[in-house]
C-alpha cells in the first residue's frame, strides 16, 4: 500500500529525503514555505531554488500545512532548527495520532534545548511516543544521486525507529536504528560546530595533522557534552557521531567547513553566509547555544569556546589556533 509523507522543508535536505521517499513508492506531499515555491515545484517537477537539476517525479509541494499532513502516516521536519518549534506550533493541531514524527532537523535552540526538546514541549502528548530522530553522514546531493549512504535513526520506542527504518530504507540508503535519541541529537548538532574550526584551519593553510587533530578532539567534546546529558558514549563512535563528523569535516558540499574555510581566509561572517546563496549552515547558531549550554552546566569545550569567540567575537582565527595550542597540558582522556 502506498503511504503518504509530509515533508515540512523545501530546502536542499527536504528535497533529498523526499526523493529517497519517492524512489521507496511512496506518496510525497513536500510543504514550502512560500506559495510561489510551491507553485514552481508543481510546475517544474523539480524544487526551483535547492538541487535545480533534479527531477523528481510525482513530487507534489503545498504551501498549507494543513493539506500537507492531511492523510499522512508520516511527518517529516527538514526546517533549519531555530525556526523548528514555531513550526511544531503551526502544525500541531493538524496531527493525528499514531502519525509518524520524524525530525531531520540538526541543531540546538538558543536555550539549549535540542529538537527532541523542542518537540516534545511543543507537540501534544499523543505524538511523543511517535517521535523518532534521523542524523548521520548524508549529504544531499550525494543522496539525491542515488550513491550509497548510510544513517542511522533513534527513537525511544524500537518499534517506531523500525517503522522509519522500513520506510526510508532502499538500495542506495541504508538505515539503522537506534534507542538514544539524546546521542543521535548531539552527535547531529556539535560536529557543525567541529566543522567549522576545521574549515578555519584549512582557510588558514594548515595541513591533514590540524584536520585530525580537531576531529579528534571534538569528537572528544561532542562525547563529553553527551555524557553530560544521559547519552550512549558508544554513539559517538557511530554514524550520528564520528560518521557525520568526519563526513561534515572533510566534504567540499559542507556549508559548515564552507564558513570556516572563508573565516580563515580572512572573510566576514556576512560575507560568508552571502556566499551559501541562502542555504544555512547550522552550526553557526549552534555555536552560540552550545556555547551557552557548556558554561551553563560548566563543562569544558575548547573548540566550542574558540568558535564562538570567533564567530560572536570577531578574535582572529589565527590567534584563536595559537590560543589553543597553548593551553595547559593534560591527560587526553581528561
Amino acid at each position: 500500500m502506498v503511504a503518504k509523507v509530509a515533508v515540512l522543508g523545501a530546502g536542499s535536505f527536504g528535497t533529498a529525503l523526499s526523493a529517497v521517499l519517492l524512489r521507496g513508492g511512496n506518496e510525497v506531499s513536500l510543504w514550502c514555505y512560500e506559495p510561489g515555491h510551491a507553485d514552481e515545484v508543481n510546475a517544474q517537477g523539480r524544487n526551483s531554488r535547492y538541487m535545480t537539476e533534479f527531477e523528481l517525479p510525482g513530487l507534489r509541494a503545498t504551501a498549507r500545512l494543513d493539506e500537507a499532513v492531511d492523510g499522512a502516516s508520516m511527518v517529516l521536519f527538514v526546517s533549519p532548527s531555530h525556526v523548528t518549534r514555531a513550526l511544531a506550533r503551526d502544525v500541531r493541531d493538524f496531527l493525528s495520532p499514531g502519525t509518524l514524527l520524524v525530525c531531520a532537523s540538526k541543531g540546538i535552540e538558543a536555550g539549549g534545548e535540542t529538537m527532541d526538546e523542542v518537540l516534545r514541549a511543543e507537540l501534544p502528548a499523543h505524538c511523543h511516543e511517535e517521535l523518532a530522530f534521523i542524523s548521520g553522514p548524508s549529504f544531499a546531493r550525494e543522496v539525491l544521486e542515488g550513491q550509497p549512504t548510510a544513517v542511522v535513526v533513534a527513537s525511544r520506542r524500537l518499534e517506531v525507529a523500525e517503522r522509519v527504518q522500513k520506510a526510508f530504507s532502499g538500495p542506495s540508503f541504508r538505515v539503522y536504528t537506534t534507542g538514544d535519541v539524546v546521542g543521535v541529537e548531539l552527535g547531529g548538532a556539535v560536529k557543525n560546530i567541529i566543522a567549522i574550526a576545521a574549515g578555519c584551519g584549512d582557510g588558514l593553510g594548515f595541513g591533514h595533522n590540524v584536520r585530525a587533530a580537531v576531529i579528534t578532539r571534538g569528537l572528544a567534546e561532542m562525547s563529553r557534552l553527551g555524557a553530560a546529558k544521559g547519552a550512549d558514549p558508544l554513539t559517538f563512535m557511530g554514524l550520528a557521531g564520528m560518521g557525520d563528523l568526519v563526513l561534515t569535516c572533510t566534504g567540499d558540499l559542507s556549508r559548515n567547513r564552507r564558513v570556516g574555510l572563508g573565516l580563515g581566509k580572512g572573510m566576514t561572517l556576512a560575507e560568508v553566509t552571502e556566499s551559501l546563496g541562502g542555504q544555512v549552515a547550522e552550526g553557526v547558531k549552534t555555536t552560540a547555544s552550545t556555547y551557552k549550554l557548556a558554561q551553563r552546566i560548566g563543562l569544558d569545550m575548547p573548540l566550542v569556546t574558540a568558535m564562538h569567540e570567533l564567530l560572536y567575537d570577531g578574535r582572529p582565527a589565527r590567534e584563536l589556533a595559537l590560543s589553543l595550542m597553548e593551553r595547559p597540558l593534560k591527560h587526553e582522556l581528561d
